[in-house]
């Protein structure tokens, strides 16, 4: 699905290390490469001086990993210039230190790439450790293409990885239930076909978005895939306001796909 090629930004401290433990646990499941990068501002060689630091930091701590320097006005931007430039399909961040922990927040640099990236993005809650590696794949599902693609993607990675593979759908309110679980057995239908896995179908309940993803389990080793929003641009990644809830509601990493992802 992706994870041939990780970019991990690294800013140091906890959030750092955070964010490169979460891309080194996708490369060990795919065998792809691992890259470390700081990103500085143009014009400051004082600033350019302590992003190679950070990044002699990351290289000691992390040996497998590659490092590169990107010089951009903003975080988010510099990472997926250079992410483009050397070919990686993913961007992996942590939240930013400070926060509730379990949880993602989302920094400007997150706030960037879940509105801008070409490249799947993917997010640590503050806190996280890889533990014992992937235990479950679970899609995000709402009947549209974008969560279509989703669905076939995650059920190829769910074959490869021998993991189990969830479509969860949140009924919020009065949503019709009925309707909801028909388009979740179409789903279901859709990576059999695509990948020949069964996947658990489940649909949480809840009065808001935060509600019904508590009552959906959440264990450790789980992957949130969400699509992006139909807003997207084609092959970017744009985050709508109800998955931005969910985002923030789960307990686990979550990987957002670019619109027309493959």
């Amino acid at each position: 699905m992706f994870g041939e090629h990780v970019l991990a930004g690294y800013a140091g401290g906890n959030a750092g290390r955070e964010a490169l433990e979460l891309a080194r646990g996708i490369v060990g499941l795919t065998g792809g490469r691992l890259t470390a990068a700081t990103v500085h501002p143009p014009g400051r060689p004082a600033a350019a001086g302590e992003a190679r630091a950070l990044l002699d930091q990351a290289a000691a701590a992390f040996p497998e990993a590659e490092t590169a320097l990107q010089e951009s006005r903003g975080v988010g931007r510099g990472l997926s210039v250079l992410a483009s430039r050397i070919g990686a399909d993913v961007i992996v961040v942590a939240s930013p230190e400070g926060g509730a922990r379990g949880r993602i927040a989302i920094g400007s640099t997150a706030d960037n790439l879940l509105h801008s990236a070409p490249e799947a993005v993917m997010i640590a809650p503050a806190g996280h450790t890889p533990g014992d590696g992937l235990a479950r794949i679970t899609v995000a599902y709402v009947r549209r293409p974008q969560c279509d693609e989703a669905v076939a993607r995650a059920a190829e990675a769910a074959a490869r990885y021998g993991v189990p593979l969830r479509l969860l759908t949140l009924a919020i309110g009065d949503a019709p239930r009925d309707a909801l679980r028909d388009d979740l057995a179409l789903a279901a239908r859709l990576a059999a076909e695509t990948a020949g896995v069964e996947a658990e179908t489940e649909l949480a309940e809840g009065d808001d978005v935060a509600g019904a993803a508590a009552r959906a389990g959440w264990p450790e080793g789980e992957l949130l895939i969400c699509a992006s929003s139909e807003d997207a641009a084609a092959h970017r990644v744009f985050l709508g306001e109800v998955a931005l809830k969910l985002l923030r509601a789960v307990p686990c990493p979550v990987a957002v796909l670019p619109r027309g992802y493959f």
